[in-house]
């Protein structure tokens, strides 16, 4: 095997496990409808992953690199998108959703496409642990596999994370500061990822 699967996976498990535009997006989202309404939108986030991945392994980036000023529009374009999201969880209360129609499969597969994280991630999952020369495929399927294991592991106890603390501080005072908190964790990691340089 030419790709560093274990490494990968114990960096996988920490971009996946900490905080980011998806992560943050699935806990509000558990806030605000719990865990079940919620799983449609988990697994869009879940696959949505698997839009970028097989992309990039097949040469995407090598575009990238012969188009800087349309990745660069392109990656301001989907951190605008994501802050625009966190407005709209600033601005949620928690509870069950009531009437309202809790994000769905298809919302929840674009949120990766659109999240410079993800793309950063992968990018660096591409060039830190697949050895030179090997097989695009094997590659990308092993970054593919490592990635799908983690979210499915991790992205619903994001999720099931939302809908406990929904149930602690439903109605409080405390309901404002948490989801303007979640709002401002959003736009953090994306600023991080845009201007900290790193891979995460």
């Amino acid at each position: 095997m030419t790709v560093a699967v274990l490494p990968f996976t114990l960096f996988a498990a920490s971009q996946v496990g900490t905080p980011g535009p998806a992560n943050m997006a699935l806990m509000a989202t558990g806030a605000r409808f719990g865990l079940r309404r919620a799983l449609p939108f988990v697994a869009g986030v879940v696959l949505g992953k698997q839009l970028i991945i097989w992309p990039i392994g097949y040469g995407l980036m090598e575009v990238a690199a012969r188009a800087p000023l349309a990745f660069a529009a392109l990656k301001w374009a989907s951190a605008a998108y994501i802050v625009w999201l966190a407005w709209k969880v600033a601005n949620l209360r928690l509870g069950e959703g009531g009437d309202a129609t809790a994000p769905g499969f298809a919302a929840g597969l674009i949120v990766h496409p659109l999240n410079p994280k993800a793309w950063a991630m992968i990018t660096a999952g591409f060039t830190g642990f697949v050895a030179p020369g090997t097989p695009t495929f094997e590659a990308t399927l092993a970054i593919a596999l490592v990635l799908l294991g983690c979210q499915i592991l991790l992205h619903p106890v994001w999720t099931m994370g939302g809908a406990l603390v929904a149930r602690t501080l439903r109605g409080k005072p405390g309901e404002r500061y948490l989801m303007w908190t979640l709002a401002a964790l959003t736009v953090a990691s994306v600023l991080f990822v845009l201007f900290g340089g790193g891979p995460t």
